[in-house]
């Protein structure tokens, strides 16, 4: 049964050249419920691609501001939609979260992501719903955990186990759907994993 109108967003970088880096897994998290729920995010609004399942009461939005603008998409969905900071949703990458994870929270700070901060500064408040899904840190230490790792793309090691994560990210995002939000972060922040074997 559906909870509600919802706005899912998932944040990511326009354009080719990034499609496939950890940045745009948000991108690829939204894109696979939207294909489960045979919706098209192929409408051109509020500076994004949008598609909408009207049976769910869902609006699928990918921002293509770039990163650090997606709060003046996310702003302007929620205006035309009339829908409230509550009933949003935002799938994004996480650098503090090892790659296999997924945390459900609602509220709370950017913690450094450009885009949920672009949100929060758009909005004038933190209260919504965040599906952060790990990307981990860079294995060497002493790396620097910043642009050039997040904008690049998985090791081949990483990047066979990308479908495993979308696809329970996918499955979280439609149990929360189905059952309420409290549902979806008491299975999925309690498992931890995603269903996929760390690495080491």
């Amino acid at each position: 049964m559906s909870q509600g109108e919802r706005l899912i967003v998932g944040l990511g970088n326009p354009e080719e050249d990034y499609a496939d880096t950890r940045h745009n897994l948000g991108f690829a998290c939204v894109r696979e419920l939207a294909r489960r729920l045979d919706v098209k995010i192929d409408r051109k609004r509020w500076q994004s691609l949008a598609g909408r399942s009207d049976e769910r009461g869902v609006w699928f939005v990918l921002p293509q501001t770039y990163m650090n603008l997606s709060g003046e998409a996310v702003a302007r969905a929620l205006r035309d939609t009339k829908l409230t900071p509550e009933q949003l949703w935002v799938v994004h990458d996480e650098l503090d979260l090892p790659l296999c994870r997924l945390r459900i929270k609602r509220g709370g700070s950017g913690a450094g992501h450009n885009g949920v901060l672009s949100i929060i500064s758009s909005l004038g408040t933190p209260d919504f719903v965040r599906f952060r899904v790990g990307i981990g840190k860079p294995a060497r230490k002493g790396s620097p955990a910043g642009r050039s790792y997040v904008l690049g793309r998985f090791t081949k090691a990483e990047a066979g186990r990308v479908p495993a994560i979308v696809d329970g990210v996918a499955d979280a995002l439609e149990l929360a759907l189905d059952a309420g939000i409290e549902r979806a972060m008491d299975r999925f922040n309690r498992a931890g994993s995603l269903g996929c074997e760390e690495l080491p």
